[in-house]
Protein backbone atom coordinates (compact mmCIF):
# COMPACT_ATOMS: atom_id res chain seq x y z
CA UNK A 1 0.00 0.00 0.00
CA UNK A 2 1.16 3.82 -0.59
CA UNK A 3 0.91 4.73 2.80
CA UNK A 4 2.74 2.04 4.55
CA UNK A 5 6.82 2.20 4.78
CA UNK A 6 7.52 -1.06 5.52
CA UNK A 7 5.17 -4.15 5.08
CA UNK A 8 7.31 -7.32 6.17
CA UNK A 9 5.48 -10.77 5.70
CA UNK A 10 6.83 -13.83 7.73
CA UNK A 11 10.04 -12.89 7.77
CA UNK A 12 12.67 -15.53 8.77
CA UNK A 13 16.84 -15.28 9.62
CA UNK A 14 18.22 -18.84 10.59
CA UNK A 15 22.03 -19.19 11.67
CA UNK A 16 22.94 -22.70 11.79
CA UNK A 17 20.21 -24.09 14.42
CA UNK A 18 19.23 -20.78 15.16
CA UNK A 19 16.35 -19.25 14.55
CA UNK A 20 16.87 -15.20 15.13
CA UNK A 21 13.83 -13.72 13.42
CA UNK A 22 10.72 -16.42 12.56
CA UNK A 23 7.70 -15.34 11.17
CA UNK A 24 7.57 -11.62 11.66
CA UNK A 25 4.75 -10.01 10.08
CA UNK A 26 4.07 -6.36 10.42
CA UNK A 27 3.41 -2.79 8.69
CA UNK A 28 4.68 0.53 9.85
CA UNK A 29 2.61 3.38 8.39
CA UNK A 30 4.67 6.78 6.39
CA UNK A 31 5.26 9.19 8.94
CA UNK A 32 4.79 6.66 11.94
CA UNK A 33 7.45 6.08 14.99
CA UNK A 34 7.44 2.52 16.07
CA UNK A 35 8.64 1.35 18.61
CA UNK A 36 10.38 -1.83 18.32
CA UNK A 37 10.62 -3.65 21.68
CA UNK A 38 11.59 -7.16 23.06
CA UNK A 39 14.54 -8.88 25.37
CA UNK A 40 17.95 -9.45 24.28
CA UNK A 41 17.99 -11.99 21.87
CA UNK A 42 14.60 -11.36 20.89
CA UNK A 43 15.53 -10.60 16.93
CA UNK A 44 15.74 -7.40 17.01
CA UNK A 45 18.89 -5.89 15.48
CA UNK A 46 18.70 -8.81 13.21
CA UNK A 47 15.27 -7.73 12.23
CA UNK A 48 16.91 -4.24 11.58
CA UNK A 49 19.40 -5.41 9.38
CA UNK A 50 17.29 -7.38 7.09
CA UNK A 51 14.94 -4.52 6.98
CA UNK A 52 18.24 -1.88 6.15
CA UNK A 53 19.34 -4.91 3.25
CA UNK A 54 22.31 -5.28 5.43
CA UNK A 55 21.15 -9.34 5.85
CA UNK A 56 19.18 -11.59 3.50
CA UNK A 57 16.17 -13.21 5.00
CA UNK A 58 16.12 -16.71 4.50
CA UNK A 59 12.19 -16.68 4.24
CA UNK A 60 9.63 -14.67 3.93
CA UNK A 61 9.69 -10.83 2.29
CA UNK A 62 9.38 -7.26 3.10
CA UNK A 63 9.19 -4.01 1.17
CA UNK A 64 10.57 -0.51 2.49
CA UNK A 65 9.28 2.55 0.81
CA UNK A 66 7.51 0.88 -1.78
CA UNK A 67 10.82 -1.11 -3.10
CA UNK A 68 12.11 -5.13 -2.40
CA UNK A 69 14.39 -4.96 0.92
CA UNK A 70 17.98 -4.15 -0.18
CA UNK A 71 16.82 -2.13 -3.29
CA UNK A 72 19.96 0.12 -3.76
CA UNK A 73 17.61 3.62 -5.15
CA UNK A 74 15.82 2.63 -2.09
CA UNK A 75 19.08 2.95 0.36
CA UNK A 76 19.68 6.06 -0.48
CA UNK A 77 16.23 7.26 1.15
CA UNK A 78 16.95 5.60 4.26
CA UNK A 79 18.68 6.61 7.42
CA UNK A 80 20.20 4.13 9.70
CA UNK A 81 22.04 4.12 13.23
CA UNK A 82 23.05 0.62 14.16
CA UNK A 83 23.46 -0.42 17.81
CA UNK A 84 27.24 -1.45 17.58
CA UNK A 85 29.27 1.46 15.08
CA UNK A 86 32.72 2.78 15.48
CA UNK A 87 34.86 5.74 13.71
CA UNK A 88 38.23 6.01 13.51
CA UNK A 89 39.48 8.09 16.52
CA UNK A 90 41.72 10.22 14.22
CA UNK A 91 39.39 11.85 12.16
CA UNK A 92 37.25 14.70 12.88
CA UNK A 93 33.66 15.00 13.47
CA UNK A 94 33.65 16.71 10.25
CA UNK A 95 35.51 14.77 8.32
CA UNK A 96 33.64 11.83 9.34
CA UNK A 97 30.85 13.31 8.12
CA UNK A 98 31.64 14.45 4.80
CA UNK A 99 33.16 10.55 4.27
CA UNK A 100 29.43 9.62 4.35
CA UNK A 101 28.43 12.81 2.36
CA UNK A 102 30.68 11.38 -0.51
CA UNK A 103 29.43 7.66 -0.19
CA UNK A 104 25.80 9.55 -0.65
CA UNK A 105 26.79 11.83 -3.30
CA UNK A 106 25.12 14.45 -1.46
CA UNK A 107 24.95 17.50 -3.10
CA UNK A 108 25.38 21.12 -0.91
CA UNK A 109 27.32 18.69 1.92
CA UNK A 110 28.41 21.74 3.83
CA UNK A 111 25.72 23.06 4.68
CA UNK A 112 23.71 19.66 4.95
CA UNK A 113 27.20 18.66 7.44
CA UNK A 114 26.35 21.46 9.84
CA UNK A 115 22.56 21.37 9.41
CA UNK A 116 23.13 17.79 10.95
CA UNK A 117 25.51 18.72 13.77
CA UNK A 118 23.01 21.58 14.88
CA UNK A 119 20.57 18.87 15.12
CA UNK A 120 22.36 16.84 17.68
CA UNK A 121 24.37 19.34 19.54
CA UNK A 122 27.88 18.70 18.47
CA UNK A 123 28.82 21.54 16.01
CA UNK A 124 31.21 23.52 18.54
CA UNK A 125 33.27 19.82 18.41
CA UNK A 126 32.89 19.59 15.11
CA UNK A 127 36.63 20.01 14.68
CA UNK A 128 37.59 17.77 17.41
CA UNK A 129 38.57 14.25 16.63
CA UNK A 130 36.56 11.38 17.65
CA UNK A 131 39.17 9.70 19.79
CA UNK A 132 38.38 12.52 22.17
CA UNK A 133 34.41 12.46 22.50
CA UNK A 134 32.51 10.58 24.92
CA UNK A 135 30.83 7.46 23.85
CA UNK A 136 27.59 9.94 24.30
CA UNK A 137 29.36 12.03 22.07
CA UNK A 138 29.73 9.79 19.54
CA UNK A 139 26.45 8.23 20.07
CA UNK A 140 25.51 12.24 19.05
CA UNK A 141 27.49 11.97 15.82
CA UNK A 142 26.83 8.36 14.93
CA UNK A 143 22.94 10.15 14.99
CA UNK A 144 24.36 13.61 12.70
CA UNK A 145 25.38 10.42 9.98
CA UNK A 146 21.89 8.57 9.76
CA UNK A 147 20.55 12.24 9.39
CA UNK A 148 22.41 13.08 6.49
CA UNK A 149 20.35 13.79 3.37
CA UNK A 150 17.42 14.05 4.71
CA UNK A 151 16.11 10.26 4.90
CA UNK A 152 12.16 9.76 4.65
CA UNK A 153 12.97 6.55 6.85
CA UNK A 154 15.27 6.30 9.92
CA UNK A 155 16.40 3.12 11.87
CA UNK A 156 17.41 3.54 15.32
CA UNK A 157 19.08 0.91 17.07
CA UNK A 158 19.31 1.72 20.63
CA UNK A 159 20.03 5.95 19.71
CA UNK A 160 19.93 6.75 23.48
CA UNK A 161 22.11 3.95 25.32
CA UNK A 162 25.11 6.13 25.53
CA UNK A 163 23.42 8.93 26.65
CA UNK A 164 22.66 10.68 29.74
CA UNK A 165 19.06 12.11 30.65
CA UNK A 166 20.09 15.56 28.90
CA UNK A 167 20.81 13.56 25.57
CA UNK A 168 18.17 11.87 26.33
CA UNK A 169 15.89 14.59 26.04
CA UNK A 170 17.59 15.76 22.88
CA UNK A 171 17.34 12.71 20.86
CA UNK A 172 13.25 13.00 22.18
CA UNK A 173 12.81 16.32 20.62
CA UNK A 174 14.65 15.17 17.73
CA UNK A 175 12.19 12.24 16.86
CA UNK A 176 9.17 14.80 17.53
CA UNK A 177 10.88 17.09 14.73
CA UNK A 178 11.36 14.15 12.10
CA UNK A 179 7.53 13.56 12.57
CA UNK A 180 6.71 16.89 12.14
CA UNK A 181 8.29 16.68 8.68
CA UNK A 182 6.57 13.69 8.03
CA UNK A 183 9.67 11.46 8.90
CA UNK A 184 8.88 7.31 9.27
CA UNK A 185 11.32 6.44 12.38
CA UNK A 186 11.86 3.20 13.52
CA UNK A 187 12.77 2.89 16.90
CA UNK A 188 14.38 -0.16 18.50
CA UNK A 189 15.26 0.60 22.44
CA UNK A 190 15.03 -1.19 25.52
CA UNK A 191 14.58 2.23 27.37
CA UNK A 192 10.24 1.95 27.83
CA UNK A 193 9.88 5.52 28.82
CA UNK A 194 11.65 6.71 26.34
CA UNK A 195 9.17 4.73 24.01
CA UNK A 196 6.20 5.30 25.94
CA UNK A 197 6.66 9.03 25.23
CA UNK A 198 7.27 9.53 21.68
CA UNK A 199 6.09 6.42 19.87
CA UNK A 200 3.00 5.98 17.97
CA UNK A 201 2.44 2.56 18.11
CA UNK A 202 4.82 -0.36 19.60
CA UNK A 203 5.85 -3.86 18.21
CA UNK A 204 6.49 -6.64 21.21
CA UNK A 205 8.92 -8.90 19.57
CA UNK A 206 10.26 -12.00 21.53
CA UNK A 207 12.80 -15.27 19.80
CA UNK A 208 12.23 -13.54 16.52
CA UNK A 209 8.33 -13.55 16.41
CA UNK A 210 6.23 -10.84 16.78
CA UNK A 211 3.94 -11.47 20.93
CA UNK A 212 2.16 -7.67 20.58
CA UNK A 213 1.41 -4.64 19.30
CA UNK A 214 -0.83 -1.73 18.69
CA UNK A 215 -0.96 2.20 20.01
CA UNK A 216 1.09 2.70 24.10
CA UNK A 217 -2.92 2.97 25.22
CA UNK A 218 -3.90 -0.35 23.37
CA UNK A 219 -1.19 -2.41 24.93
CA UNK A 220 -1.26 -0.90 28.33
CA UNK A 221 -5.50 -1.13 28.81
CA UNK A 222 -7.61 0.47 30.49
CA UNK A 223 -6.16 1.69 34.21
CA UNK A 224 -8.94 0.37 36.57
CA UNK A 225 -8.17 1.16 40.44
CA UNK A 226 -6.86 4.03 42.76
CA UNK A 227 -3.60 4.38 44.67
CA UNK A 228 -4.54 6.03 48.10
CA UNK A 229 -2.26 8.06 50.44
CA UNK A 230 -2.63 7.22 53.97
CA UNK A 231 -1.23 8.05 57.03
CA UNK A 232 1.37 4.80 56.90
CA UNK A 233 1.58 4.99 53.07
CA UNK A 234 0.11 4.32 50.11
CA UNK A 235 -2.51 1.34 49.61
CA UNK A 236 -3.86 0.12 46.21
CA UNK A 237 -8.02 -0.40 45.82
CA UNK A 238 -9.04 -2.49 42.84
CA UNK A 239 -12.44 0.14 41.91
CA UNK A 240 -14.52 1.33 38.67
CA UNK A 241 -14.28 4.86 38.87
CA UNK A 242 -17.78 5.41 39.53
CA UNK A 243 -17.06 3.74 43.17
CA UNK A 244 -14.14 5.49 44.02
CA UNK A 245 -16.33 8.04 46.42
CA UNK A 246 -17.54 5.12 48.04
CA UNK A 247 -14.39 4.05 48.47
CA UNK A 248 -13.01 7.52 50.48
CA UNK A 249 -16.68 7.94 52.24
CA UNK A 250 -15.93 4.37 53.12
CA UNK A 251 -12.32 4.89 54.41
CA UNK A 252 -13.07 8.24 56.11
CA UNK A 253 -16.25 6.58 58.16
CA UNK A 254 -13.34 3.51 59.02
CA UNK A 255 -11.15 6.82 60.89
CA UNK A 256 -8.59 7.03 57.72
CA UNK A 257 -7.03 10.08 57.16
CA UNK A 258 -6.65 10.20 53.45
CA UNK A 259 -4.14 12.71 52.00
CA UNK A 260 -4.34 12.04 48.05
CA UNK A 261 -5.91 9.63 45.65
CA UNK A 262 -4.88 9.05 42.24
CA UNK A 263 -5.77 6.70 39.40
CA UNK A 264 -3.44 3.28 39.23
CA UNK A 265 -1.72 3.51 35.94
CA UNK A 266 -0.38 0.38 34.46
CA UNK A 267 2.84 1.38 32.60
CA UNK A 268 4.33 0.22 29.31
CA UNK A 269 7.57 -1.64 31.04
CA UNK A 270 4.68 -3.47 33.06
CA UNK A 271 2.88 -4.61 30.36
CA UNK A 272 6.27 -5.49 28.28
CA UNK A 273 7.22 -7.79 31.11
CA UNK A 274 4.11 -9.56 31.30
CA UNK A 275 3.69 -10.18 27.84
CA UNK A 276 7.55 -11.59 27.74
CA UNK A 277 7.14 -13.73 30.90
CA UNK A 278 3.75 -14.92 29.29
CA UNK A 279 5.64 -15.79 26.03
Amino acid sequence: MPDDAIVAHALAKRYGRIDAVQDLTLRVARGECLGFLGPNGAGKSTAVKILVGLVRPTGGDAEVLGKPVGDRATRARIGYLPELFRYPDWLAAREVLAFHARLLRLAGAAHEIDVVLDEVGLRERAGDRVGTFSKGMQQRLGLAVALLGSPEMLFLDEPTSALDPVGRSDVRALIERLRARGTTVFLNSHLLGEVERVCDRVCVVDRGRVVAEGTVDALVGESRGVRVQLDDGWREFDVAPAEVPQLVARLVAEGARIHAVEPKHVTLEERFLALVRRA
